[in-house]
Parts: C-alpha cells; structure tokens; sequence
C-alpha cells in the first residue's frame, strides 16, 4: 500500500511563528503555494497557515499584515499524519477534519507535506470522490 513518505512534498519551507503574515505572503508568492506550516524557534510544528487565513482573518479584519505574526493564526492542535501511514489513513484523516493538506511527521520532525491532490493520485478513483466530497463540505 502506498505510504505517506511515498507520496508526500519533501521539500516544505516553514513560515517562522514569529514572522509575519506579509513575510508568509511573500513566501507563498516565492514559493508558489498556498500554505505553509508554522513553526516555532524549537523547529516544531505549530500550525498551518493559508493564503485564506492571510485574507480573511488579517486583511478581512483590517489588521496589518506587517504587525500580526504567523504564530498568532495558528488554531487549536495541528491535523499530521505518519510518515508510514497509508494512503487510506490519510484520506480518513483528511476527510474527518476536513483540511486539504496534513503535514506529515516521523517521530517528531516533519518530513514532508501531503496535499488533497497527492492523494488523489494514490487513490481509487470512488475514494477520490469520497475525498473531494468530504473535504469540500
């Protein structure tokens, strides 16, 4: 079966928690992706940050991109999934807290980004569309 390591974008540049939303903007823009994990000075996971999350909970509340810090976004406890998790975990994980990217870790250290569409390729086409349908709701 098909693991998480197999699938998943290893090459992930975090957005530091005390950076700001602007620098996570400019990242992004560099980057070319809509997401980034939040990590703090320990190089541990904090949270994910979107490019809705900069537009809707900073810009949509007239607060300044430049002043409010990544860290300050982060919400509750951060969605991951195993390193050696199967393709099938990741689907039930991603459906069950309907989130389209889940970071994946080995032991304590993130390794990689799985994204919806990763999985979608790794799956049956029907367990794509439970995906797609789950996430989308």
């Amino acid at each position: 079966m098909t693991t998480a390591r197999e699938i998943m974008t290893s090459d992930v540049t975090c957005i530091g928690a005390n950076e700001t939303a602007l620098d996570a903007a400019k990242k992004m823009t560099e980057l070319g992706v809509g997401a980034l994990p939040i990590c703090g000075t320990d190089e541990r996971l904090k949270g994910m940050l979107t490019d809705r999350d900069i537009v809707v909970k900073v810009l949509g509340a007239g607060s300044d991109p430049a002043r409010v810090k990544a860290g300050d976004l982060a919400q509750g406890e951060v969605v991951t999934i195993g390193a050696d998790d199967e393709a099938e975990e990741i689907l039930r994980t991603m459906s069950r807290h309907k989130v389209r990217r889940l970071p994946v870790i080995d032991g304590h250290t993130m390794v990689g980004i799985v994204a919806q569409a990763d999985v979608a390729r790794a799956l049956p086409d029907p367990e794509v569309g439970d995906l797609l349908e789950a996430v989308s709701t």
